[in-house]
């Protein structure tokens, strides 16, 4: 399901939305990165769907939750991303 569909789907439903990033550079570069990542995708989401601006809230984590090892590159690869987590 694409994330715009969960959020029309479910008109009440509050959502944060987190980037991710991998171990590659700095911690406060990953911080930034992870934060613009989340932001870039929550303002599409109010842009392209004119979803409630109050239902979103974008924050990133960088690279302090993995979801893969950042020992090899498809690792690193998968922790590149954006999640949503139900507020």
């Amino acid at each position: 399901m694409l994330m715009s569909q969960l959020i029309l789907q479910n008109a009440e439903m509050k959502l944060y939305i987190v980037g991710h990033t991998d171990n590659e550079g700095a911690f406060d570069y990953n911080m930034n990165l992870s934060q613009k990542r989340g932001y870039a995708v929550m303002e599409a989401l109010l842009k392209k769907h004119n979803i409630d601006p109050e239902r979103l809230k974008a924050y990133g984590v960088g690279m302090l939750s993995p979801k893969a090892t950042n020992d090899t590159q498809k690792g690193r690869q998968m922790n590149r991303r954006v999640e949503l987590v139900k507020q």
